[in-house]
């Protein structure tokens, strides 16, 4: 009983990633015994290769999902493995395939993220193969591709079994990390909220940590939204996806609050009263942590202790002198018991149900990210100004160069190593070439030193066993840790070369110059046909705007019961999709070279102006949504057709001349003003925020057109 109590906690102590690897690592060791036991250790190395690239696709998934991704995984790998055997005693018919591996693998990414495990499976492959000995024996190539084939297709049919097996515990898991998300979103604006001034460094860093968890939030809810809405006929998928839907509540309900926070000011005098909601707003994410931790260790969610929160949050309004019982006060108060109360109903979700009735199944389905694989995506790529066709020329360029070097070089006993190098190093972005470049050296140089100890204390007997762990830990980390997915597969690569050829030992001193070397030219290479992200920007904000004048539209209507809320909800997602992406250029162009970096505060300004307008749409939202009885129909519906159809036009407008030569000024709102003039005012400052956010996008055109004529 102590046993299974034991192995049932470290079960749960698993993340979605560990489970993942894990699973990866058991599907591995399944096909080695299999073919081992079939057809002798030369099969079992070519199958075991044939299951490793073909579990790259194999991700947290839903089921239908991994099936078809691994199977395509299997089948375009197998193809790669069986062209690099069959050209391997022709150098230049290789370093062409190389090349055209290199660019159909960069051209994959037309298809978004979805592609990113699948683009690097024939690249794995090739590597694979290159490490083989050189063969023209067509026997011999059939009889290692066959193995190949069959280890494909057998890890193909356990990741299909696994995958449903897990699925309960990814969407639980899932739903933690978005409420992790949430929780330090929370904190970042409360730490935000706390600083004395919005020009220091601590702000700008404050206020760039608190945009990256806006994006990572955005990435954790669509995780969540793939593995539980295709899941809606069981009863636990229908309480976790009511409870992410409350969170996504929450989160609207955090941004409109912000509004009101920004009428504290940055006077000395309300800094008590700013520090205070800043460890309040901690206090919420702690809550919101202590919940996903019940769902990582599936036990029942805590109960949410809102009464005594509720009590923090009055004595922070207190912490400065007067607040509380003026208007502003007030409203903070409300806007805190709001927020407490979405927190109530996202733990109530989990337990018993909020009370609110979810959409329908079809209408979840249109949240979930797109699948397959459509040529016109491919297709809209195949031009010059395609950062996707310029990276896949780099990467084609870069990887025939590794080939052609690594054959040249004194220590050319593994050319695969080189090339491997430059494949994983180089990205589509100069921040991420930097990042994977450090990351790379580091762990290999740790991978070394542990083969080494593992060498000189002879665990090296276990090399199968500990080939597999590494295989797994690699999968595992490669888009959490890449450090460590590096030192594991450094331990993999020295020793696959030490079981295939024993008298050779293990190459560690080659491993680290091919490292080394093959880092540098990936460095380098990210500068051959470059794209900047002052390029990219321009569209980017544009797309933004055209999200918010979408959503503006949508979302400015006088809410009618037989109206569906799918269009205002899809319009929703994609305002959020646009400025994650715009956030995330921003911080890719941080490292770029300062020629052709945009200016950061303009870009910063832009980010925090969406924001603003984004909070404001959803304060209006929740105005119509739960004060609807409250206001008069007949003078609310004409101000919003008539903000709406000119925020709209204002978002939309492509000429500077085109927006308003006077920007509204919204009135001071009285403490005895009904919720039509709340209302009426939220509209005015709607508009206000789409002019700000057309200025400051006009004024990032300028200075992208600046860059682009230095460059």
């Amino acid at each position: 009983m102590r046993a299974m109590s034991f192995l049932r906690r470290w079960s749960l102590a698993l993340p979605a990633h560990g489970i993942n690897g894990l699973s990866v690592v058991l599907g591995l060791g399944l096909v080695h015994l299999v073919c081992w036991a079939l057809g002798g250790s030369v099969a079992a190395v070519a199958a075991v290769s044939g299951a490793i690239f073909t579990s790259l696709p194999d991700t947290p998934l839903a089921p239908a999902r991994t099936r078809l991704r691994v199977a395509t995984g299997a089948l375009v790998g197998t193809l790669a493995s069986v062209l690099a055997l069959s050209l391997s005693t022709h150098p230049l018919a290789l370093a062409l395939l190389v090349a055209l591996i290199g660019g159909v693998s960069a051209m994959a990414m037309a298809w978004g993220a979805r592609a990113g495990p699948l683009s690097f499976v024939p690249i794995l492959a090739l590597v694979f193969s290159l490490a083989h000995p050189p063969t023209a024996d067509v026997r011999e190539i059939a009889h290692h591709a066959l193995w190949t084939l069959a280890g494909a297709t057998l890890y193909w049919a356990w990741a299909g079994w696994t995958s449903r097996r897990v699925q309960p515990r990814l969407r639980q898991l899932a739903v933690a990390s978005a409420f992790r998300a949430l929780g330090e979103l929370l904190r970042a604006r409360g730490q935000l909220l706390a600083l004395p001034a919005t020009d220091t460094p601590d702000a700008q860093t404050a206020l760039t940590h608190w945009i990256i968890h806006q994006a990572a939030l955005d990435e954790q809810i669509q995780a969540a939204r793939d593995l539980l809405f295709e899941a809606q006929h069981r009863p636990a998928a229908l309480r976790l996806s009511d409870a992410l839907l409350q969170a996504i509540e929450l989160r609207d309900a955090l941004m409109v609050s912000e509004l009101d926070l920004a009428g504290l000011g940055k006077e000395d005098t309300s800094q008590a009263t700013r520090v205070a909601l800043g460890e309040w707003l901690g206090s919420l994410g702690d809550a919101l942590a202590r919940q996903a931790l019940a769902l990582e260790r599936a036990e029942p969610p805590p109960p949410v202790e809102v009464e005594a929160l509720q009590a923090r949050l009055r004595y922070s309004l207190g912490q400065w002198e007067g607040l509380a019982p003026n208007r502003l006060g007030h409203i903070l108060l409300g806007r805190g018991e709001h927020l407490l109360k979405d927190l109530a109903r996202l733990r109530a979700a989990l337990v018993e149900g909020s009370g609110q009735t979810l959409p329908p199944r079809d209408e979840l389905l249109r949240f979930i990210s797109a699948e397959g694989w459509p040529l016109a995506s491919l297709a809209s790529q195949l031009h010059w100004h395609s950062p996707i066709l310029r990276h896949a020329v780099r990467s084609a360029l870069a990887l025939t160069a590794a080939y052609a070097l690594a054959l040249w070089l004194p220590w050319a006993s593994h050319p695969n190593w080189l090339v491997l190098s430059v494949a994983v190093v180089l990205r589509g972005n100069l921040e991420q070439t930097l990042s994977r470049r450090d990351a790379r050296i580091l762990g290999t140089l740790l991978g070394c030193l542990l083969v080494m100890v593992l060498a000189v204390t002879h665990v090296t007997a276990l090399s199968d066993v500990i080939f597999l762990l590494a295989a797994g830990t690699a999968h595992a980390f490669v888009n959490r840790r890449y450090m460590i997915t590096a030192t594991a597969a450094t331990i993999m690569a020295l020793l696959q070369a030490h079981l295939m050829a024993p008298e050779g030992g293990f190459g560690v001193t080659e491993r680290l110059l091919d490292t080394v070397l093959g880092a540098a030219l990936a460095w380098g290479a990210s500068y051959l046909f470059p794209w900047w992200e002052y390029r990219s920007i321009p569209m980017l904000a544009q797309r933004a705007r055209r999200a918010l004048a979408a959503l503006t539209e949508e979302g400015l209507r006088w809410p009618e019961v037989a109206r569906s809320e799918l269009p205002m909800r899809l319009a929703r997602r994609q305002a959020y999709d646009a400025i994650g992406a715009l956030a995330l250029a921003a911080r890719r162009t941080a490292v770029e070279p300062e020629a052709v970096r945009l200016p950061l505060r303009t870009l910063a300004g832009l980010l925090a102006q969406c924001h603003v307008l984004l909070a404001q749409l959803s304060g209006i939202r929740r105005l119509l949504s739960y004060r609807q009885a409250e206001l008069d129909r007949r003078q609310v519906e004409p101000a919003l057709q008539a903000h709406g159809a000119e925020i709209a036009r204002i978002l939309r407008s492509h000429l500077e001349e085109e927006l308003p030569q006077t920007w509204p000024a919204p009135p001071q709102a009285q403490p005895s003003a009904d919720f039509n003039q709340w209302l009426l005012r939220r509209l005015t400052l709607a508009e206000l925020a789409a002019c700000r956010v057309a200025h400051v996008n006009h004024e990032l055109a300028r200075a992208a057109r600046a860059v682009r004529r230095r460059a």
